[in-house]
């Protein structure tokens, strides 16, 4: 039997990941379509405005040809924070389940789960951002191999923030403010070469 799932070593069978081998505003408006074309829209995170000297980098979305996105993926590049080279942002929206930004953030299963649990234990949130103009917290959860990761939720639905170098992380010790491009694709976002981060690890 045919089977438009793909199959994970770790998770078994998962939804489709697709990301643009380029970024220009035309691959970026028919990931919008998409999205927004189903009954319910997945939001499409970027901050905006850009930080200085970043660009968009990249655009992915999860799910298959039967049924709703189930997640969408954002990458943004530029200088890190700290003077040490690139960095990279990855911003995940999810529904519960889909494992993408989980598997991005080198968690295991496909949510947070644990790490966020142990993460939380009644702490303070880590770093908040404003998502659609709303106050969204975010805890640290265990990442690794020189990345940060962050997790929350944002419309009801998983908030990945995952940042290369794991120093990047500094980046939201600043007020950050994300839009939802399906809402609002801004002509001025500026686009720049792929971003090598949308390659879930094994």
């Amino acid at each position: 039997m045919t089977s438009s799932q793909w199959r994970c070593d770790r998770c078994g069978e998962v939804d489709p990941f697709y990301v643009s081998e380029r970024i220009s505003p035309e691959i970026l408006g028919a990931v919008r379509d998409r999205v927004r074309a189903a009954d319910e829209a997945l939001p499409i995170w970027c901050p905006w405005p850009l930080l200085p000297g970043w660009t968009v980098s990249g655009v992915g979305w999860v799910g298959d040809d039967r049924s709703p996105p189930q997640g969408t993926v954002v990458a943004c590049s530029g200088p890190a924070p700290l003077g040490n080279g690139p960095a990279d942002l990855v911003l995940v929206a999810e529904r519960p389940g889909t494992g993408l930004g989980a598997c991005l953030a080198g968690l295991p299963g496909p949510d947070p789960g644990d790490c966020l649990k142990a993460a939380v234990g009644g702490a303070v949130a880590h770093a908040k951002v404003r998502a659609a103009g709303h106050p969204t917290p975010l805890w640290s959860v265990t990442a690794g191999d020189g990345r940060c990761a962050y997790v929350g939720e944002a419309r009801g639905l998983w908030l990945y923030v995952i940042a290369w170098p794991a120093a990047a992380g500094y980046l939201l010790a600043e007020q950050v403010f994300l839009q939802d491009l399906a809402d609002c694709l801004p002509s001025e976002l500026v686009y720049g070469a792929p971003s090598p981060q949308l390659r879930p690890s094994a």
